[in-house]
């Protein structure tokens, strides 16, 4: 199924982001938050391995993938393999807590482009019946490293 544009998960990125963080997302809009919205914001599913569900034109330009490549990539291509770690820890320590906010972190593009993440607020997903279904992330700012 094609969740660019879908209500449905708006909703439960919304619905997530205000039950856990304590504030809704600046927009409920699913156009919006796909097309139009200034940050980056990812979602990947459940599996041992997660692989991006989700990334909005904002993400894409920063990573550099298309949503074909996105839908297909496991998240933890995200980052270098040296900060994999790292970036395991923070998934890890959000599934215990619900979410963290204020993470920086560096990230790896398709080319190869190094950039940071800064200010990241990482959350749990979880459907109506409350069962775990992935995690998502929002980053307002980021910065070229290479």
């Amino acid at each position: 199924m094609d969740i660019r544009r879908a209500q449905a998960f708006a909703r439960l990125l919304n619905l997530n982001h205000l039950k856990l963080v304590g504030h809704p997302l600046p927009s409920d809009d699913p156009e919006w938050l796909y097309e139009e919205a200034p940050f980056g914001l990812l979602a990947h599913d459940a599996a041992p391995d997660p692989v991006f569900t989700y990334a909005n034109k904002t993400a894409q330009a920063c990573f550099e993938y298309s949503w074909d490549e996105f839908v297909t990539l496991p998240s933890r291509l995200s980052a270098l393999p040296g900060n994999r770690e790292d970036r395991q820890h923070l998934l890890d320590t959000v599934s215990e807590n619900g979410f963290i906010s204020g993470y920086h972190g560096i990230r790896v593009a398709k080319s190869g482009r190094l950039f940071r993440v800064e200010a990241l607020t990482l959350w749990n997903l979880l459907n109506e019946d409350g069962q775990y279904v992935g995690q998502s992330a929002m980053f307002p700012r980021w910065s070229s490293l290479s």
